[in-house]
């Protein structure tokens, strides 16, 4: 076995699992601006003629639910979006409550619908 002061000037550390290179990072990429929608959990505000609308996109989700749209289902592990209003008349939380899931086509049509 190396004594300790051999592993030190050929740079062997004695824990082994710390790394010792000491490489510039001067290749890293710089500041990236904050990605708003990132930062709020994928989640953004819409308006539009029936109201404020938090939206948020759902990539895969993990059960079925009933679209508002055209009252059909949304399967398992389909992409759709989760909407609920901002301006609701009982306050943010009852209007969390009262989230929707829609498919994204149907979601875009809404206000084409009514």
């Amino acid at each position: 076995m190396r004594s300790l002061a051999a592993n030190r000037a050929q740079g062997v550390c004695q824990n082994r699992w710390v790394p010792t290179s000491r490489r510039s990072r001067r290749h890293q990429p710089g500041h990236r601006p904050l990605d708003e929608t990132r930062a709020r959990g994928g989640a953004r505000v819409e308006n539009g003629p029936d109201g404020e609308w938090t939206v948020r996109t759902v990539r895969s989700g993990e059960k079925s639910y009933t679209c508002p749209g055209c009252r059909q289902t949304i399967p398992p592990g389909v992409e759709h979006v989760v909407a609920w209003a901002n301006d609701g008349m009982f306050g943010s939380d009852a209007a969390l409550d009262a989230r929707r899931h829609w498919h994204s086509s149907c979601w875009a049509a809404r206000l084409r619908r009514r």
